[in-house]
């Protein structure tokens, strides 16, 4: 399956308009250049559609396989896992301490498009291998660290997260998997998880869990007593290498939609009471350490709706110019065609354009020299990362059905890829989260950070940007709309802050996804407009 990209487009939001050479003043990235940013971009877009986007069509109709016991991946995906890890594609962004390469997330954003844009299934398992590893590197002892992370990073291992149970989807407090103490300082694990990625495969040698469970004495029915616990599949001795099997069991696999390359298994733990799983941190802190995986995978998410919607459109325009329909026209010239396509891009590149400036944000607030900046572009990242995950998902969707509208009934047929994507990009909405609680999640915990100031300079940054160009002539009546719209969804803000200061929250509740998506539209069409200023002044 042929996979393609626009890198013009890539390339114009890196350095036109986030201008991503001010990553280099950051002391953490001093030592880097943008000659290098483009080098390793190049290096991920030709492994990409080299090496990760032949083996997606095949990979689809093959899926995993389960003798019972233990689960096959699709053919090829072992080897190029392997090639993947010997590239350094798994800690890219992570410090170099454990093998990681230490680039911004700025640069991992537009690579992390490349590789789900050419094969979202396969990339599931390096992903929850990196997530993984960079959880235990932030939060576990040195022990744990030293035993686990440079083997995971380098491929040898994989990693997952455990967090869903049958009774608890959304609701982890009413999770039922236990951890009990041991005399050595370890706990042996009981409990079972479903709907776990990359749960079991034959990629790597060893898988590493990382669970949530309950100590018994721990407040129960509430995240505040979870702890979280490394869990190998196969026991890992202290000099590093490998034991016994952890009494880990994969019940099943499930048959799914899309992403029938990646492994979503159900996984027992501690069947013949014999799992034996560490302690992460601090006892009862497990919520707080997973929230920095599922803050990261949240990104991801929008990113895989990205990456498929932009390999959708890519493909129907492609189409669109060499199918010949009525009057010997090929059908991007009927106009019907090109609004389709017109939507399409539009909403590919104001995706892009949310999801790397997100990026850009993160590493600004995690990186810079000044506190009170770290602060100011830790709140926007925050603000938009669950517009990232829902917005981008969902219009991901909508963008693999006008691709697929494009194609006509062609687009229908396995013998065209836009099918493969709309399945594909489905789950995104629905894990990690599922729509509606990015949309809870915006409307209760970020419009109030620190007391509503992070959206008011959010707010505020847009507002000037709109008075600093309003009298652009050929953009001038756009910039008039486009602010009645940022006025809206300020003065909604407000209402809805009115209404649950005073106990009211079942209208702000029934109109958050509304809202979100209201709120995210405005976003998309700031940065689009920031584009077409900067376009102008070129």
């Amino acid at each position: 399956m042929e996979y393609n990209v626009n890198r013009r487009d890539v390339d114009f939001i890196l350095k036109e308009q986030m201008h991503y050479e001010k990553l280099l003043e950051l002391p953490a990235f001093k030592d880097y250049s943008l000659e290098m940013f483009d080098m390793v971009l190049d290096q991920a877009l030709k492994f990409a559609q080299q090496e990760v986007a032949p083996i997606n069509a095949s990979s689809d109709k093959e899926g995993c396989q389960f003798d019972g016991k233990n689960v096959k991946a699709p053919k090829g995906f072992k080897e190029l896992y392997q090639k993947f890890a010997e590239n350094g594609f798994i800690g890219s962004d992570v410090p170099t301490t454990y093998g990681g390469q230490g680039l911004p997330f700025s640069v991992v954003m537009p690579m992390s498009e490349f590789f789900s844009g050419s094969s979202v299934a396969f990339m599931m398992y390096p992903g929850l291998t990196r997530g993984a590893a960079h959880l235990i590197e932030t939060f576990a002892s040195e022990e744990l660290k030293n035993i686990y992370v440079q083997k995971m990073y380098s491929g040898q291992w994989g990693g997952t997260m455990g967090l869903t149970e049958p009774q608890a989807g959304s609701s982890v407090g009413d999770i039922k998997t236990i951890a009990e103490p041991q005399a050595d300082g370890s706990y042996k694990i009981k409990g079972g998880k479903i709907f776990i990625s990359s749960g079991d495969h034959d990629l790597t040698e060893n898988i590493i869990h990382l669970v949530l469970a309950r100590i018994p004495g721990d407040p129960e029915a509430s995240t505040k007593g979870i702890s979280l616990f490394v869990v190998p599949k196969i026991r890992v001795n202290k000099d590093g290498t490998l034991g016994e099997p952890n009494d880990v069991r994969t019940v099943n696999i499930e048959h799914k939609m899309g992403i029938k390359g990646s492994a979503t298994c159900t996984l027992a733990f501690g069947d013949n009471d014999n799992c034996i799983g560490y302690l992460v941190g601090n006892r009862m802190a497990g919520m707080k350490q997973m929230f920095q995986m599922m803050n990261e995978a949240r990104l991801l998410c929008g990113m895989q709706g990205l990456s498929i919607a932009g390999a959708a459109y890519e493909s129907a325009l492609a189409y669109a110019k060499v199918r010949v329909q009525g009057q010997g026209k090929t059908i991007v010239e009927w106009p019907d065609v090109r609004r389709m396509l017109m939507v399409q891009k539009a909403t590919v590149e104001g995706l892009r354009a949310l999801l790397y400036m997100t990026a850009f944000y993160e590493d600004m607030g995690k990186y810079h020299p000044d506190a009170e900046k770290r602060e100011y572009y830790e709140g926007f990242a925050d603000l938009l990362t669950p517009m990232c995950k829902s917005y981008g998902s969902d219009q991901g969707f909508r963008v693999t059905e006008l691709a697929m509208q494009t194609y006509g009934g062609y687009g229908y047929i396995s013998e065209y890829p836009v099918e493969q994507y709309m399945r594909d990009v489905k789950i995104s909405s629905l894990y990690e989260g599922t729509n509606g609680i990015q949309a809870l999640d915006l409307l209760g915990r970020k419009l109030s950070l620190r007391g509503g100031q992070v959206v008011q300079q959010f707010y505020q940054m847009i507002d000037e940007f709109v008075t600093a160009n309003q009298n652009t002539p050929v953009l001038k009546n756009e910039l008039s709309e486009f602010k009645k719209a940022l006025d809206s969804v300020a003065q909604t803000a407000m209402s809805f802050m009115e209404m649950t200061g005073r106990g009211d929250f079942n209208y702000p509740m029934l109109s958050a996804t509304n809202f979100l998506n209201m709120f995210s539209g405005v976003v998309i069409g700031y940065f689009l407009m920031e584009q077409a200023v900067i376009a102008q002044k070129n």
